[in-house]
């Protein structure tokens, strides 16, 4: 184990200046198979949405003709399983040739027409997780010329049949040799959830140097409860988490489930506000072709999205957690502007929650604070106190703009404050929101 760590640590110092892309300067959007298709091949009997190249064209034309495309949602991104079970002759991969008869390159030449981006899947493993051949060390190299012979424009690096040496080695090559061929390549890297997601395993200030983004944490699942369990994996560990995001190089807590199955469209209001916040990827995985209207008002959501992509590209921060089962979110934004989420943990029934601009430790001024999803504006001066009523396991979300600059020194000085911090006694609020 000291082992692994300690060529963990050399294997990142080595690769300090490896990335040098310019990619995914603010959080990449657009849309991943996974968890909603996984691995179904079964096209005989489910051709809609078995992993083939008709479900990747399909996701193509919704986000390039219903309005996705001009939002940001500009990636296509296959998952696992696309590959034939064996190389070709000359040791490259090769994609399913029943499943994907005119091949990966076609099928990016098909998302560049309608001004898209083909992401694609591999494994340093000896398999990838689903059984496919992988990408050992030995492979690195020539599999990287591949991904951009077929003008591939982002390439996910998963861990599955590897173990921790082999991805100290593996992780750093493939971005050296992805920069090598001379074209940009987002390069999303699994290695921290393979190693616990935090230090001393995990040396995040090095990582921003290797990958453009990276996931941390377990897969998600279609439920509320995997959702909930990754929010709290973050905002707990935020005081290590934060300071690594920046432009081109993003945490990733995983896909939106916002239009399957598991979320209510309050946990899915949820869902995508604290991904705003914490300046994650935007990759939804769902059915574009059959989602609902209120779903696609969620993800489609403009002002959302503009906190996502701020370019400032600072990751927010849980700065309240009550023990009545509400948390504030808050995040610095461009132009002295920041982004507020008041989050129920409760299950019971809406909570009427009181407090005040200052308390929150806004300065002196008054304010235009935009409500996200009721699109509602109003005025509000620091020291107004208001209630914002927050539904079970739901969110309200403003856009604040700002007079002057709020108080960064508790933002970045400790994490978030327990308990309470405020004393609502008898105070009535002057502004309901």
């Amino acid at each position: 184990m000291h082992v692994a760590v300690l060529l963990l640590g050399s294997a990142l110092c080595s690769a300090t200046l490896a990335l040098d892309n310019g990619e995914m300067r603010v959080p990449p959007m657009g849309w991943l198979a996974w968890e909603r298709f996984r691995c179904d091949l079964d096209c005989e009997h489910d051709s809609k949405n078995c992993i083939r190249q008709n479900l990747f064209i399909d996701m193509a034309d919704r986000l390039s003709e219903d309005g996705w495309r001009e939002l940001g949602y500009v990636y296509v991104n296959i998952d696992d399983c696309w590959s034939s079970m064996k190389r070709d002759a000359n040791g490259r991969l090769q994609a399913d040739p029943k499943r994907f008869p005119r091949g990966i390159h076609k099928l990016a030449r098909y998302m560049h027409d309608r001004g898209l981006k083909l992401g694609l899947y591999g494994d340093m493993g000896t398999h990838t997780c689903g059984g496919y051949p992988g990408t050992t060390l030995d492979k690195i190299d020539l599999d990287a010329q591949t991904f951009a012979d077929w003008e591939v424009d982002m390439f996910k690096f998963d861990g599955c049949y590897s173990n921790a040496t082999e991805q100290e080695q593996g992780y750093p090559l493939m971005s050296k040799a992805l920069n090598a061929t001379g074209r940009p390549i987002g390069y999303s890297c699994s290695w921290p959830a393979y190693q616990g997601g935090l230090p001393p395993k995990v040396n995040y200030t090095e990582l921003g140097q290797i990958c453009n983004l990276w996931r941390n944490y377990g897969d998600i699942q279609d439920s509320w409860n995997s959702v909930l369990s990754i929010i709290e994996w973050f905002f707990e560990n935020q005081d290590v988490l934060a300071p690594a995001a920046g432009p081109g190089q993003w945490n990733d807590p995983d896909m939106l489930i916002v239009g399957d199955f598991g979320l209510s469209m309050d946990q899915s209001r949820a869902q995508m506000a604290l991904w705003a916040i914490m300046a994650a990827p935007l990759f939804m995985s769902n059915d574009l072709r059959t989602i609902s209207s209120g779903a696609r008002s969620i993800l489609q959501n403009k002002m959302a999205i503009i906190i996502n992509q701020d370019p400032m590209g600072i990751q927010g921060r849980r700065v309240i957690k009550e023990k009545i089962g509400i948390d504030v979110f808050w995040r610095p934004l461009s132009k002295n502007a920041s982004a507020l989420v008041f989050f129920s943990r409760r299950t019971d029934m809406p909570y009427r929650y009181q407090t005040s601009l200052s308390k929150l430790n806004y300065t002196t001024g008054s304010y235009k604070v935009y409500d996200v999803f009721t699109e509602k504006a109003t005025t509000l001066k620091d020291s107004t106190p208001f209630v914002v009523s927050v539904n079970p396991t739901g969110v309200v979300m403003w856009h604040v703009s700002a007079p002057a600059k709020w108080n960064r020194r508790q933002f970045y000085g400790g994490g978030g404050r327990q308990g309470s911090a405020f004393d609502e006694g008898n105070v009535i609020p002057r502004v309901f929101l």
